[in-house]
């Protein structure tokens, strides 16, 4: 049973990709659309990286976690070396944890 539904879900998962790529040529988008489709992609990129600093699990992840993202966000809007954006974000949040924050 597992291995029919792994199966089921593979050919579901290619026969969409495949659908892109067939129907590319006979689908328009409205120019609207098109503006808004770039847009959509930053909104969940957006929305992944905000649940992923905020949650743990099911739970509020603390004060430390979004603490050290909002370090780094800083860091990296104004344009700090990569390296030193990721450090510097655990380093805070090891630090407010090391102070006894959760």
């Amino acid at each position: 049973m597992l291995i029919a539904a792994i199966i089921a879900l593979g050919a579901g998962t290619y026969a969409i990709r495949l659908s892109g790529v067939l129907l590319r040529d006979r689908l328009e988008l409205s120019p609207a659309l098109q503006r808004l489709l770039p847009m959509a992609a930053a909104a969940l990129l957006a929305a992944l990286a905000g649940t992923a600093a905020l949650m743990a699990g099911t739970e509020f992840s603390g004060v430390a976690r979004p603490a050290g993202v909002a370090v780094g966000a800083l860091l990296a809007w104004r344009k700090a070396p990569f390296v030193l954006v990721v450090v510097a974000a655990a380093a805070t949040a090891a630090l407010l944890r090391l102070a006894g924050l959760p």
